[in-house]
């Protein structure tokens, strides 16, 4: 299977894009590297259905994780577990993009 079988864009629910978007902010004031595109992105997606390129999606879980780590200690527990859980939401959705569909012809 090639890479051009799978998806380039995929589209998300509104309030995973809203608060992908808040944390992706955070990212920014925490000059977390990658997190500029992701979060112009993530800003503008009500304007396309909340439709992003896979990719985007993918920098974007990366960074959500890479914030949660510096701000672990600092940050309450709460906090925390919606950044992470924003992040794998995003992770899932990557994955399942690219997890390629199940047919029936061969069994």
């Amino acid at each position: 299977m090639t890479s051009s079988s799978f998806q380039r864009t995929l589209t998300l629910p509104a309030a995973v894009c809203e608060q992908a978007a808040q944390h992706l902010e955070q990212a920014a004031r925490r000059t977390v590297d990658g997190a500029g595109i992701p979060l112009k992105a993530f800003r503008a997606a009500a304007d396309s259905d909340y439709t992003l390129p896979v990719s985007v999606v993918e920098q974007a879980a990366g960074c959500l994780l890479v914030l949660a780590t510096e701000t672990a200690q600092t940050v309450r527990p709460s906090v925390l577990r919606t950044t992470i859980g924003v992040a794998l939401s995003l992770r899932d959705a990557v994955q399942a993009v690219h997890r390629p569909a199940l047919t029936t012809r061969f069994w």
